[in-house]
């Protein structure tokens, strides 16, 4: 037993260290869940479900790992039956016998037991901590109260988090109405003229990058049927809720075009950028589809079509000079930069399209499906690119290796 409690503090301890630097919500619950997982080694996935009604302002949900493509653990571990009696019951809870997880193309996923324990604010149930093991396995008196440290752990940084967004909606709201005078002035330039200026007279550099580009389908069919200030007010409502989850991932909205961004996720880390701009892409592809549903009564369904490519690009301020006026941005050229642009043209149906390098760095955390090789505009060569949503037409469902 002695043993046991010094696991539980030293877990405690690792885990305030890894907290400290951080306010995000979604990377405290993710730091979170993983703990738990190497705490828990008969657990086949844990997740901390997001019960608080306004979890969508300040966090998004988890992936869950049990499904072959993308899928959120609100939606698949909310109704299971061990997080409605923990929640009914306000305790901690077992289930010995649990129903498999069935996925989208009908395939199924055996568990074991299923453990899940409420997490509080206050008075108030604001998540669910479940874990999911292995046929087999069970849950030791261990396991259990690791699980409820961490949700005690879960419910402070939730209750952090809240106040700081809280604290932080005056000036959010300050910058939406700046936003709405240059809504897509690069964060880059802003902060460069704040507090480097001197940075705005210095040589692009080469950096690790990943570059999105979105653009909406049907704009010009749509634009025949609507007046141009419909179809302004439709691409300001869109892009501006776009613009909070690509931040959140840490995007540089670079360029607009009509119906279309440029975003650049230029971390030190490349496999962070990558990671980030398939964040930023899902969380894009939620919105649009929530969009569609609230303007359904005033336009038709517009899909967003999006493409990822990553590598090395030149970065640093452009220069464009006119006979009345001189605009600069903090942009990222070169092949990186066209193919993520190609990617997207070549995207369909609201698709997010990725190219190899994305592929090979997001490997393990979602599935790509191989689209095989195809010639794009301005690109020599014929490249192979993969979808983050779709199965290819002609085969059967393979996720990229």
């Amino acid at each position: 037993m002695k043993k046991y409690y010094k696991k539980r503090f030293e877990a405690q301890k690792r885990l305030s260290k890894k907290l400290a630097s951080t306010m995000e919500v979604n990377k405290i619950l993710e730091t979170l869940r993983s703990e738990l997982r190497n705490l828990i080694p008969s657990s086949m996935e844990t997740c901390i479900i997001m019960l608080d009604t306004d979890a969508p302002k300040y966090t998004r949900p988890l992936q869950c790992a049990l499904y072959d493509r993308s899928v959120n653990c609100l939606s698949c571990k909310k109704n299971r039956p061990a997080s409605q009696k923990a929640v009914a019951t306000r305790k901690g809870v077992v289930i010995s016998k649990t129903n498999p997880i069935v996925r989208p193309d009908g395939t199924t996923v055996d568990t074991g037991p299923e453990a899940a324990m409420p997490v509080f604010v206050d008075d108030n149930i604001v998540a669910v901590t479940n874990v999911v093991s292995h046929p087999g396995a069970h849950f030791t008196r261990r396991d259990f109260y690791f699980i409820k440290d961490l949700s005690g752990m879960a419910g402070n940084a939730i209750m952090a988090g809240k106040k700081h967004w809280d604290i932080t909606q005056e000036k959010i709201e300050i910058s939406q109405k700046l936003a709405h005078l240059s809504p897509f002035v690069p964060q880059s330039v802003r902060r460069i003229v704040e507090t480097n200026p001197e940075l705005l007279n210095q040589e692009k550099e080469s950096r690790e990058v990943s570059v999105l580009f979105l653009d909406l389908e049907g704009y010009t069919r749509l634009s025949a049927k609507k007046s141009a200030v419909e179809m302004n007010h439709m691409v300001e409502e869109m892009f501006s809720n776009f613009v909070d989850p690509i931040h959140r991932s840490g995007g540089d909205i670079n360029e607009t075009a009509g119906d279309g961004l440029m975003i650049i996720f230029k971390n030190d880390d490349a496999k962070t950028n990558a990671v980030n701009a398939v964040k930023a892409a899902f969380d894009i592809h939620d919105q649009n589809l929530q969009l569609n549903y609230e303007m359904a009564d005033r336009f038709e369904p517009v899909n967003v079509n999006i493409g990822i490519n990553s590598g090395v690009a030149l970065v640093g301020m452009t220069v464009f000079k006119g006979t009345l006026e001189t605009r600069m941005t903090y942009t990222a050229t070169g092949p990186v930069t066209n193919l993520a642009a190609r990617l997207a043209d070549h995207a369909k149906g609201g698709d997010i399209i990725i190219g190899k390098e994305t592929q090979k760095m997001i490997s393990g955390l979602w599935p790509a499906y191989d689209l095989g090789l195809v010639s794009l505009k301005g690109i020599d060569q014929s490249l192979r690119r993969y979808s983050l949503l779709r199965y290819p037409l002609q085969a059967a469902p393979q996720p990229a290796a």
